[in-house]
């Protein structure tokens, strides 16, 4: 039985921003299901602490730094919330001001944490516990791994990449006011073009670095998704692994989806026809089983391709369909979507905002599920709608490539094809893949065969689970030295 702590800025279902929350409510999970101690810890922001998963906690530690522990919802796993006013005890989104920008003191407060986690892998705060490894996530906890390193008798680390576009950087005086060691600010630590990058303490750092698809670890290491750390990733290759996510199958199951009206699966899929007509009178479209519903859950946000689709439109309200496209974003997006809305409302129909029942009804209701997206590290959504009987159509990149198994025909002979996947990042390259799915559409049994490929594929965190245990393994080799 390994000792893990697992430290993350957000975890499901106690706070959520994106797919990192999601990661850090679910793998925790089936690391524990798997024999493991694993620990979670994490920011005690406000509205974490309202939930009423903290109704009962337990306080662990009274004197600063402060520690409350309480259940992972649904699961034994202890989540241990860092309690401190200063730094956390504000209303809102965990790293955005009511402005919309980042909080001025982001450094401050995830130094801090980082700190805390520091202390608490070095059994140092009096609880009599100490992790075989501490797993990191993302450039909020990536001074941690640079903070043990120097450590003679510390945990092995492993440091995930989430996403590579938010890094953490800050000017040298936000460095100097943290007072961390002065070594740490050159270009073989944390110094990045005369600033400092919380990400490269992690890259640097770690005994193993980890990112969500293997397609995304080898395009972090080129210049057109390394985002500047190409090099350095690139350098430190031997010890970076993609490791796919995985999905909640409890929560993301069409056969017993509480947000459905009817319930089905492969083996019942003449029932999905229901869920199309729920979803159809949900977005205000006219109800028709024929007409291709292309459906869209996502941030309005030009790394998700969304330009691409405005840019197709204008052919696309030419054809035979209808598109329901849930998600928000950029403003200037959102304002072109609503003037094609009103133009066209029987076949583009748009909810601004995000919605959880909604979001599994277009998943369960859709025909094609669209994610032409310039870069995905892993995406989540097109493994939802693999379940669901929706068909993905993707770009190939990141994690689409790795999830969806493009209708090729040597793959729909072989029985293993299960959505649609295009090169290029041009509208047209989207829109000849929309017309090839709608060509598949129309041939309903290869259709069928299509759907139920996707939803017998096995996109659960067991296997992704396992997959880092190997890789704890050799992050406790690296440290140790050992081969």
């Amino acid at each position: 039985m390994k000792k893990i702590l697992f430290v993350t800025s957000e975890v499901y279902p106690l706070i959520k921003t994106g797919g990192l929350a999601d990661v850090s409510g679910s793998l925790p999970m089936a690391l524990r299901q798997l024999g493991h101690d694993v620990r979670i810890l994490v920011p005690g922001y406000r509205p974490l602490l309202d939930h009423e998963a903290f109704r009962h906690a337990t306080i662990l530690r009274a004197k600063a730094p402060r520690l409350i522990e309480t259940r992972l919802p649904q699961s034994e796993v202890p989540v241990l919330a860092l309690e401190d006013a200063l730094h956390f005890g504000r209303e809102g989104n965990p790293y955005l001001g009511p402005d919309g920008h980042p909080w001025s003191d982001n450094a401050e407060r995830f130094a801090h944490f980082c700190h805390v986690a520091v202390d608490l892998a070095l059994d140092r705060l009096g609880l009599d516990w100490k992790p075989d490894l501490v797993h990191a996530n993302d450039w909020q906890t990536g001074l941690i791994p640079a903070l043990l390193a120097d450590e003679p008798k510390r945990p092995a680390t492993l440091f995930t990449i989430h996403n590579l576009a938010y890094q953490g950087i800050f000017p040298r005086s936000t460095f100097d006011a943290l007072k961390l060691p002065n070594r740490f600010f050159s270009p073989e630590a944390l110094e990045y073009y005369g600033q400092m990058s919380f990400i490269k303490g992690g890259i640097v750092f770690a005994d193993r670095i980890s990112t969500v698809s293997p397609t995304y670890a080898t395009e972090i290491q080129t210049p057109q998704t390394g985002f500047g750390l190409e090099g350095l990733l690139s350098f430190r290759s031997q010890r970076l692994s993609g490791i796919l996510n995985g999905i909640d199958t409890d929560a993301w199951n069409p056969a017993k989806d509480p947000y459905l009206e009817q319930t089905f699966d492969a083996a019942s899929l003449k029932q999905r026809h229901h869920a199309k007509t729920v979803l159809q009178r949900a977005m205000g479209l006219p109800l028709s089983e024929e007409t291709p519903l292309l459906g869209w859950v996502g941030r309005l946000v030009e790394q998700k391709g969304i330009d691409l689709l405005l840019e197709a439109l204008p052919r696309l309200m030419a054809q035979n369909l209808q598109i329901a496209l849930i998600g928000n974003g950029d403003p200037r997006f959102e304002r072109i979507l609503s003037d094609w809305h009103r133009l066209f409302p029987d076949r583009l129909a748009i909810h601004l905002g995000y919605d959880e029942a909604l979001a599994h009804r277009a998943e369960a209701g859709c025909d094609i599920f669209l994610m032409p997206s310039r870069f995905e590290p892993c995406g989540l959504n097109q493994m939802y709608s693999q379940r669901y009987g929706a068909v993905p159509l993707v770009r190939r990149t990141g994690g689409l490539a790795d999830t969806v198994v493009d209708a090729t025909p040597e793959n729909l002979e072989m029985g293993i094809a299960s959505g649609i996947m295009f090169e290029g990042d041009q509208a047209d390259d989207l829109y000849v893949a929309i017309e090839r799915a709608l060509g598949l559409f129309s041939k309903k049994r290869v259709w069928q065969s299509l759907q139920k490929t996707g939803m017998h594929r096995d996109f659960s965190w067991e296997l992704s689970a396992r997959s880092y245990l190997e890789l704890y393994d050799l992050a406790e080799q690296d440290q140790k030295g050992t081969p």
